[in-house]
């Protein structure tokens, strides 16, 4: 499990090291062009279930750490699907999409 190291006190968000991989990129894309979005996702149950939410802005403090030895091979169709909800405002924790899945759709539609 990865890290992502949240805000001045850096808190602590457990995320599998190959979605935060993806998730880096996306964020750390946006943040470089100055977008503010915010970033949802489910609890598990042993969480409490439920949802989370923080705001990603570029004046707070990120830091990434990954658990695997080398980087994930980048899936290009998940990082479009994962951009698409952030550039809604709310970037969603969308299933990573296999070759020929409609979320993949070459005209950026969810289907």
């Amino acid at each position: 499990m990865g890290v992502l190291y949240y805000g001045a006190d850096g808190s602590e968000l457990e995320f599998d090291d190959r979605l935060l991989a993806h998730l880096k990129v996306v964020i750390v894309g946006k943040l470089r062009r100055r977008e503010s979005f915010t970033l949802s996702w489910e609890l598990e149950h042993a969480q409490g279930s439920g949802r989370e939410t923080i705001w990603l802005d570029p004046s707070i403090a990120l830091r990434f750490r990954f658990f695997g030895g080398r980087p994930p091979q980048l899936n290009r169709a998940w990082i479009d699907a994962l951009t698409r909800t952030a550039n809604k405002g709310d970037m969603r924790l969308v299933p990573e999409p296999m070759p020929g899945d409609p979320i993949a759709n070459p005209l950026g539609d969810f289907t």
